[in-house]
C-alpha cells in the first residue's frame, strides 16, 4: 500500500484570513476548540491557527462553501482566473474562460449582440420595397 501522498497546501495571509472565518461554520467548532479532538480535555481548533489544511473534516465539509478558495488551494495547478471578475475557478472544459457565476450573464450578452446582428441583417425589417 504504497500511497503517493499529496502535498498540504501552504496559505499565504489573506487566504489564512478568509479560511479562518469558515472555521466558524464546521459543525465540530465550539468556541475555538475542535469536538472531533476531544478526548475529555479540551483541544484548540487546528484549522484556526494554521495556514496549511491540516483538517481534513474542514477539507471536505467546509472549504466548499468558499469555491474560490479551495480552487486556490486543492486544484492550483487546473485553475483560470475568470475574464470578467477575476476569481478563480476551476474549468469545466479547456474552452472556459468565465467562472459559473459570469458565465450565464456573458451567455445572456452574446445572445442578446447575436440577435441585434441578426436583426440588422434581415431584409424583411428596416427596408422598404420600391416601385
Amino acid at each position: 500500500m504504497n500511497r503517493q501522498r499529496e502535498a498540504i497546501p501552504i496559505m499565504d495571509y489573506r487566504q489564512y484570513r478568509r479560511a479562518r472565518r469558515l472555521v466558524h461554520n464546521c459543525c465540530n467548532y465550539d468556541g475555538g476548540n475542535c469536538l472531533a479532538l476531544d478526548d475529555g480535555e479540551e483541544c484548540i481548533c487546528v484549522q484556526s491557527i494554521s495556514y496549511s489544511l491540516l483538517c481534513r473534516w474542514f477539507r471536505a465539509a467546509v472549504l466548499p462553501l468558499d469555491r474560490e478558495l479551495e480552487t486556490a488551494l486543492l486544484y492550483r495547478a487546473e485553475a483560470k482566473r475568470c475574464a470578467v471578475c477575476g476569481a478563480m475557478f476551476r474549468p469545466a472544459s479547456n474552452r472556459a474562460k468565465y467562472c459559473p457565476e459570469c458565465a450565464g450573464r456573458m451567455k445572456r450578452i452574446g445572445a442578446a449582440q447575436r440577435k441585434r446582428k441578426q436583426r440588422l441583417k434581415c431584409h424583411a425589417l428596416g427596408i422598404e420595397k420600391g416601385p
